[in-house]
């Protein structure tokens, strides 16, 4: 299956074209994505992308995309582009955590905690239970960043913030420091979902701003 996967939940995004089978994904190509514009370079990086490699868009076989939390805006562009090419294409979607992206990708087992920063002092914080590369989630959050340190006893806090991180180590907790992931680790956080049969239809899906929407709205106006 050609999967086509997008990242645009950050101040920066990507895109990624993989080729994925029973055993796995094969990745592509990566494209990177200049914040602030996401909706005027989305759907043309994607033909671009596609075209560059021999494909054209009717031999997408599914879609992966970050479902949040992160800007509300960007979050939203990357969404209705792919609910409206998987409309389009009648093809399924895997909606993925960015928090669940991180966790996997910083490659920790047992408890693990990823952590992303959510300004006001605040961060998302996703709890999953890690064997090899199967993340089962305990749970998703917003929290203070005083109670994440009670919230995270026990557990390795993976985050991609460093004030986050030197905040977890000065409390004695166990943290592994690494890069916001990609595209290419979306496509094969979502090829393993759709696989599964566990996929979304364009209507139903939905972002994941673990935040209300009063306070999405609030934020973005101050």
């Amino acid at each position: 299956m050609l999967l086509l996967a997008a990242d645009t939940s950050g101040k920066h995004g990507t895109i990624a074209l993989a080729q994925c089978a029973a055993e796995g994904c094969d990745v592509i190509e990566v494209v990177p994505l200049e914040g602030g514009t996401f909706s005027a370079q989305l759907v043309p990086q994607i033909a671009a992308l596609l075209a560059k490699h021999g494909f054209n868009k009717t031999e997408i076989g599914g879609f992966a995309v970050a479902s949040g939390p992160g800007s509300f805006t960007g979050v939203r562009v990357g969404l209705a582009a792919i609910k409206a090419l998987a409309e389009v294409l009648q093809k399924p979607i895997a909606a993925v955590s960015l928090l669940e992206a991180v966790v996997v990708a910083s490659g920790s087992q047992g408890r693990v905690t990823a952590v992303m920063d959510a300004g006001r002092g605040e961060v998302y914080a996703g709890e999953y239970e890690v064997q090899g590369d199967d993340a089962r989630l305990l749970q998703e959050r917003l929290l203070t960043r005083t109670s994440l340190l009670g919230a995270a006893v026990g557990s390795t806090v993976v985050t991609s913030d460093h004030s986050s991180g030197e905040a977890a180590r000065q409390a004695g907790l166990a943290v592994s420091e690494i890069e916001l992931p990609r595209s290419d680790v979306i496509a094969r956080l979502g090829w393993k979902k759709i696989h599964a049969g566990n996929i979304v239809s364009p209507e139903a899906l939905e972002a994941n701003y673990l935040r209300g929407s009063s306070e999405i709205f609030s934020k973005s106006s101050s």
